[in-house]
């Protein structure tokens, strides 16, 4: 969220004062439910404060690098705890993915603050003051629908045959609360969401934008100003959850829901997903919308330089607050960069790129050249992967990742190279300089939702309800949105991507296609670990690297994955079960 300053004062304020207790027993004193005399009546930094913890709590995918625990990364970081989970160690008292306490204290804050809404003067101006109730009320519900689908991702399962989600809670606890709660099922915990999300939706603007006139005020904030509207819906709040963001996480939690690991616990379809995708979409101007420059969200350096606060690219639906740093380059750069090379991509992902005219390596039309594995290949893995002899940092640094290279950089050479010959280049701002007689940092933001992620929901969620060129009641296809998202990345410029204009015709090739697609727009922003659980695909395909002699590479097997079956769906936390007799694990666990 990108907020007044005051604002962010007050988050970081309330955070460290607040968030800290989760695990410990509250103190009366400081307490809000216990201790109602710790405000004044009517004192709006109370519930305000509260909220901006929730926020606080939304976690950023595109950081956490939970790739190392697939087929997609590992690190040469030994005690990082993906790699742990991926070899071996993930139980349910060793969960690095779990949402439980994170989400549940978000979800109590966004109660507490449920509760504080309407006893609260906001403005002096008794009009004005209902509209901001209104709005943070909105955002309230919202919120808490986005933590319970952040919560069935991670703990969703089966249990004794049944799909269960998590308990539901909607009232505060305090410290004689009930704690022993059941499970809801799958069902109820999506049917809350949604109930929490057209409830956002009735409160919310669809964004916060200061408007030309009255005229255009929706009918149900009532008879407003224009300038009672723009001091509660305004600009100024640009960041906040808004209306267009409750259809997004609509989009998410439909595709969840639909997916083969848990449709058999839910009324939602395909097409329900396909339709909540498209109302986004049609919102941002369908497919011809896509972002032109959305495969470099991360280092178009003058579009992020001139971002106004709180404003987005053309590619982010929502996005966290910006700063300037140097922290993901200090990680992964390569060594002779003065980096850390923590991510290194798999020879598994490198492979998934097809070829420049748009043809899998492996078909025999794709003209690939073992020999030179680099060559004419889709533009999206040099743009995303650093391989043997690309450039990467601020003066365009030649990479040798050879295993006979000169340098650290050099595959295996010392604790910070490359495992797999490959470093990372997505995310990474290369005009970061790390040379201590000359470092610099760059701004750097982390986005929540992007609107290349609702393309790919709809195309495959429409490729299962109606097939590659269906499109319900839409006006465009699954094949629509994967044809545009390849020429934007360059595929199949040259003879009009057969490959993609064969695949039109079969919903298994198309949903291959999509899948492939998923996997490198997507890569290395945290949604392959949930991918693959929710298709209910193989988890323990061993990550495999190369090594390079003489100019010569040869494949090896870098780090087994493994999985058992039933971790396609996480655990309870293992305390959890102890403490509450009433929670049932998921199978396996």
């Amino acid at each position: 969220m990108n907020m007044k300053r005051s604002m962010i004062i007050l988050l970081a304020a309330v955070f460290m004062l607040a968030s800290c207790k989760d695990l410990i027993k509250p103190e009366i004193e400081n307490n809000r439910e216990l201790n109602p005399d710790a405000y004044l009546p009517n004192d709006a930094r109370f519930p305000f404060g509260i909220l901006l913890n929730a926020y606080n709590r939304i976690p950023t995918n595109s950081w956490s690098f939970n790739d190392v625990a697939t087929d997609d990364a590992v690190t040469n970081d030994q005690s990082n705890g993906y790699l742990k989970i991926a070899t071996g160690q993930w139980t349910a008292n060793n969960n690095p993915l779990s949402q439980w306490t994170n989400s549940y204290a978000a979800i109590q804050y966004l109660n507490i603050t449920l509760g504080e809404i309407d006893k609260v003067q906001w403005t002096t101006d008794e009009r004005v003051s209902k509209l901001f109730a209104m709005r943070i009320k909105g955002e309230t519900y919202g919120l808490r629908a986005l933590f319970l689908y952040y919560l069935l991702q991670a703990h969703a399962g089966m249990s004794n045959s049944t799909l269960l989600g998590v308990p539901i809670v909607l009232d505060v606890q305090g410290t004689n609360a009930n704690f022993n709660n059941p499970r809801a099922t799958f069902e109820e915990c999506m049917k809350q969401i949604y109930s929490d999300l057209d409830k956002a939706e009735e409160m919310l603007p669809l964004d916060y934008e200061n408007i030309a006139s009255a005229a255009v005020i929706p009918t149900k904030f009532g008879s407003i100003t224009k300038v009672e509207y723009d001091r509660a819906f305004g600009s100024a709040f640009r960041g906040l959850f808004t209306g267009r963001i409750a259809k997004a996480i609509r989009s998410k939690a439909a595709l969840l829901a639909a997916s083969p690991a848990f449709a058999s616990g839910t009324s939602t379809t395909w097409a329900d997903a396909a339709n909540y995708a498209a109302a986004v979409i049609n919102l941002k101007g369908g497919v011809s919308a896509l972002a032109a420059n959305g495969t470099t969200w991360y280092s178009n350096a003058s579009e992020i330089s001139g971002l106004a606060d709180g404003a987005n690219p053309g590619e982010i639906l929502w996005r966290g607050n910006y700063g300037d740093n140097r922290d993901l380059e200090q990680s992964n750069y390569p060594p002779s960069l003065f980096g850390s090379g923590r991510i290194n991509p798999t020879q598994n992902l490198v492979d998934a790129f097809p070829m420049a005219n748009g043809y899998p390596i492996a078909d025999a039309a794709s003209g690939y050249d073992a020999a030179n594995p680099y060559n004419n290949r889709d533009p999206r893995l040099k743009q995303y992967i650093l391989v043997n002899g690309g450039t990467a940092g601020p003066n365009s640094t030649a990479i040798n990742t050879a295993a006979d290279g000169t340098t650290n950089d050099a595959l295996g050479k010392v604790e910070t190279s490359t495992r797999t010959g490959y470093y990372l280049r997505k995310l990474l701002r290369q005009d970061v300089n790390l040379n201590p007689t000359s470092a610099n940092n760059q701004r750097h933001y982390k986005p929540h939702i992007r609107y290349t992620e609702i393309y790919l929901n709809y195309a495959e969620a429409a490729n299962e309800a109606w097939g590659p060129t269906g499109a319900g009641a839409n006006s465009f296809s699954a094949y629509d949105i994967i044809k545009a998202i390849r020429k934007r990345a360059g595929v199949g410029l040259s003879n009009g991507d057969p490959y993609l204009e064969a695949a039109k015709s079969s919903k298994e090739q198309m949903r291959i296609l999509i899948k492939n697609e998923r996997r490198l727009e997507l890569c290395f922003e945290g949604y392959r670990f949930w991918d693959l659980r929710r298709w209910k695909e193989n988890l323990t395909d061993a990550a495999r690297g190369v090594s390079i002699k003489n100019g010569q590479p040869t494949g090896i097997k870098v780090e087994d994955r493994q999985f058992q079956p039933y971790m396609i769906y996480g655990p309870i936390p293992y305390g959890e079960i102890l403490k509450f007799g009433e929670l049932q694990q998921n199978q396996g666990w």
